[in-house]
């Protein structure tokens, strides 16, 4: 794929490839939690951040960056 660009100026902090199986056992935990508070009839919402520990997944987000200054960037 010689001529594939990358389209958005978004790219992640550290070098990991993403944590794909952070977001599913944080879901999966949410899901859990939820379920199990309907069943007892309690009137919380649980939000992913209760459900997930955001500082313990390998990327550390993704900001932007400016493309003309990092053009090596686009071209993964």
């Amino acid at each position: 794929m010689s001529r594939s660009r990358r389209k958005t100026p978004v790219t992640g902090i550290t070098k990991a490839e993403g944590d794909p199986r952070a977001k599913v056992l944080a879901h999966r935990r949410q899901r859990r939690r939820v379920r199990t508070a309907l069943a007892s009839d309690v009137a919380e919402v649980i939000t992913r951040l209760k459900a997930g520990d955001v500082w313990s997944v390998a990327t550390d987000g993704q900001p932007r960056f400016d493309p003309r200054r990092r053009p090596q960037l686009m071209r993964t």
